[in-house]
């Protein structure tokens, strides 16, 4: 494209130096003469302005995508007696055979490798260990995939935690460390921060399951300050950092703990210095959402980027992708809940869904 707008300045500046010596030599006017250069100045103006605007457009392609999938409860068959997860075991209330934990497993990997082609960098919530993440990466339908995983177990008494399965060939670890929800006593979900090489840039992706709904506002309004301390963190040693926060926030983006805790804007003209942009706040104001409670639709899982992921040079948000990937399929199809997320159980009554949340993602571009 470069190559093909200077030779078009070529053309059109030879045209120009011949038009300007056969006129003069027919003894043309000289306010002729500077009329038709002005005009022929405009033609390599709009020569150059067309062809460097295609050269920008050519400059930015998708090259992957980056999602997060709340799985609702994977959980293998074994007691654990260091968490509560006696119902789901074979006698449990769940009766949590072996046999339906694989067809969990078959059923997310069908999600997972169907959403964007199967997502280079996933995050996860609510997975016991990271038995169950090697088992799910394992699956015929992920196996090609190559994935690997960051995992540790949480303090949450229940035991479910985040994690992240990424591309060997995609992304490359530098390091991780994990947030600790800071009040004594209180046991939920860690902050999983990973670090890596993503297409040549550096990023750092956080992974969250923010306290529940039953826990009060107040919990999620601290894991926002908390959050928003780490992010400030990181802008302090540059401004322009690539830094992507997913999961499950179990609040909405118009919610006090989005909007003011972590400062995560909706729309990128009322951005101050250092605030964050929320990639699904225009899909929740259209009505949409990553799960329905009672009829209503929340967008609890979300997708939220720095300043640095907007713009300038390297790997980029391409505008407009935040997805909530729900096909039929992932559907109730009957029903006071059709429609709504197929999960695995209702209440304690096996169903064979998927989840109780649809997944989301983004494309990136370079």
């Amino acid at each position: 494209m470069l190559s093909k707008c200077y030779l078009m300045w070529i053309i059109v500046i030879k045209s120009l130096i011949e038009s300007s010596q056969m006129q003069t030599h027919r003894e043309i006017k000289m306010t002729q003469l500077c009329s038709m250069m002005a005009n022929q100045i405009r033609i390599i103006s709009f020569v150059l302005l067309f062809g460097l605007s295609s050269i920008a457009e050519a400059q930015k392609q998708v090259v992957g995508a980056i999602g997060f999938y709340n799985v609702e409860n994977l959980f293998d068959t074994m007691d654990d007696p260091e968490i509560n997860d006696e119902e789901f075991l074979p006698d449990g209330a769940k009766q949590w055979t072996p046999e339906r934990y694989q067809d969990k497993l078959s059923q997310l990997s069908k999600v997972l490798a169907t959403m964007a082609n199967g997502a280079d960098i996933i995050g996860l919530s609510e997975v016991e260990n990271r038995g169950v993440i090697e088992d799910l990466i394992k699956m015929p339908q992920l196996r090609g995939h190559q994935y690997d995983i960051v995992h540790k177990d949480s303090p949450d008494r229940r035991g479910v935690d985040v994690g992240l399965i990424y591309k060997k060939n995609r992304f490359t670890v530098l390091n991780t460390t994990w947030l600790e929800y800071p009040e004594e006593g209180y046991f939920t979900r860690d902050i999983l921060f990973c670090t890596g090489i993503y297409f040549g840039d550096t990023i750092t992706i956080g992974v969250n399951h923010w306290p529940s709904r039953r826990s009060g506002p107040e919990k999620r309004n601290q894991a926002g300050a908390l959050l928003r301390q780490a992010v400030d963190s990181m802008l302090s040693l540059s401004a322009n950092a690539k830094i992507l926060l997913m999961g499950d926030f179990n609040d909405d983006p118009r919610n006090a703990s989005i909007k003011g805790e972590l400062r995560a804007a909706d729309k990128e003209k009322k951005m101050e210095p250092g605030d964050l942009f929320n990639t699904s706040a225009d899909t929740y104001k259209l009505g949409y959402g990553s799960l329905s409670y009672r009829g209503a639709w929340n967008m609890f899982d979300q997708i939220i980027i720095s300043e640095g992921m907007l713009q300038g040079d390297g790997i980029s948000y391409k505008p407009n992708t935040f997805s909530v990937f729900g096909p039929d399929w992932m559907r109730q199809t009957s029903g006071q809940y059709a429609g709504s997320p197929y999960r695995s159980f209702s209440y304690d009554n096996y169903i064979g869904g998927y989840s109780d949340h649809f997944p989301v993602y983004i494309l990136i571009e370079r």
